[in-house]
């Protein structure tokens, strides 16, 4: 690449998204620099990464493509075959079958540090210019190109920048975009959990009025799962300061003891939850993908598959650009990127959102109807096959 010409893409933010829109994009033929802060730590199977996703059969088929889910699955995945989803206060639960759906499994429990681990191997290989450690320092922008300046002096310029550089984007903010922000007040706690019984690959959530706590499988013999604990900050910050049996013993009375007896658990991490949208996907010749455009409640795990898909819509815009020889940064096909990217993550935001609201309280009025709708959605299959059908991005 010449430092002179601008690249095809720059992309800043190397995490899950930002490694697969690079990889995708350079696989396709497009001249692509990556920038960020600092190299991933390896990963390593004696120390399971706390960050999981419920991956779903959408994007699988994106990683299988790109030629690394191999890769991936041979390391150490955990298909799920089944869903459970009910509430403390009663009605019947909602139940999700692979066989229902005809299929294997519903989707994979994957670790953030694996993803991340595997996608950065498959860069050099795929031509992807990596700079790391790199420092954004400041954003410009013509009608022909988006000029980075990092913080050692290079100026990198190119035809499309891509931030995916998280939440809190310094792109995102160079590039003049503000954010849509609702803090819940809770937190999500995270850990790995053995517990008595064995978890019959399934998830499990139980919604409770301070928040949803999911056991999601992981492990080969059935009797570990990491969970999501939703808390208010302040009950977060308790359970993380107390000794191991108090917390086993106050989060298997949360749960029901529904896997029995719990016997051991890992470190626990707490992160504050919000609901955050930005107010656009594209300014200019910059682009924001994956949580640097939209942040949501975990309690769906649907977070890096919003911004997986992301990558997949753009990855097709970019496609029939490159197939007619036109400009990656042009405006109009970006914009009709941004407008479908920015109506489906703000009805995924808005639903989980809806669906917090209503089970995370002790209302009467809504106590009485919650059980009920969930015994609702699973009494009626086109309505279970659709909820599910959105969650796989099918």
């Amino acid at each position: 690449m010449s430092r002179r010409d601008p690249i095809d893409v720059a992309i800043v933010g190397a995490g899950v998204v930002g490694a697969a829109a690079a990889l995708a994009l350079a696989r396709d033929g497009w001249r692509v620099a990556l920038v960020e802060a600092r190299e991933p730590a390896p990963w390593r199977a004696e120390q399971p990464d706390l960050r999981v996703y419920a991956f779903a059969p959408d994007n699988t088929a994106l990683l299988d493509e790109l030629g690394v889910w191999k890769a991936i699955a041979d390391a150490r995945v955990q298909p799920y075959r089944g869903m459970r989803v009910w509430d403390a206060a009663g009605g019947d639960a909602l139940r999700f079958e692979a066989d229902a759906f005809g299929r294997r499994e519903l989707g994979w429990i994957v670790e953030n540090g694996l993803l991340v681990d595997r996608l950065w191997q498959a860069l050099p290989g795929a031509g992807v210019r990596v700079l790391c450690p790199a420092q954004l320092v400041a954003l410009e922008q013509d009608a022909d190109q988006a000029t980075l300046e990092l913080g050692d002096g290079m100026r990198l310029r190119a035809r499309l920048v891509l931030a995916a550089d998280g939440g809190d984007s310094k792109l995102r903010a160079l590039a003049g975009i503000d954010t849509y922000t609702h803090d819940y007040g809770q937190n999500g706690l995270v850990a790995f959990v053995d517990h008595e019984l064995p978890h019959e690959a399934a998830c499990w959530q139980r919604f409770l009025p301070t928040g949803p706590i999911a056991f999601l499988p992981f492990g080969g013999d059935g009797r570990r799962s990491s969970i999501v604990w939703t808390l208010p900050e302040t009950e977060a910050v308790r359970l993380q300061q107390v000794d191991d049996a108090t917390f086993l013993r106050e989060l298997e009375h949360a749960f029901a003891g529904t896997l029995g007896a719990l016997t051991g658990v890992s470190k626990r991490v707490a992160f504050p939850l919000r609901r955050q949208l930005a107010q656009a996907h594209v300014a200019g010749r910059v682009a924001v993908i994956g949580d640097a455009a939209h942040v949501v409640h975990p309690l769906a795990g649907q977070g890096v598959n919003l911004g997986l898909r992301d990558v997949a819509a753009l990855r097709g815009v970019l496609q029939r650009q490159q197939a007619t020889g036109r400009d990656p940064g042009a405006a109009a096909p970006l914009a009709r990127w941004a407008r479908e990217r920015r109506s489906e993550n703000a009805v995924a935001a808005y639903s989980f959102d809806g669906i917090n609201r209503l089970f995370s309280n002790d209302d009467l009025l809504a106590t009485l109807a919650r059980g009920p709708l969930l015994g609702l959605v699973g009494k009626l299959p086109p309505l279970r096959h659709a909820f599910w059908r959105r969650a796989a991005g099918l």
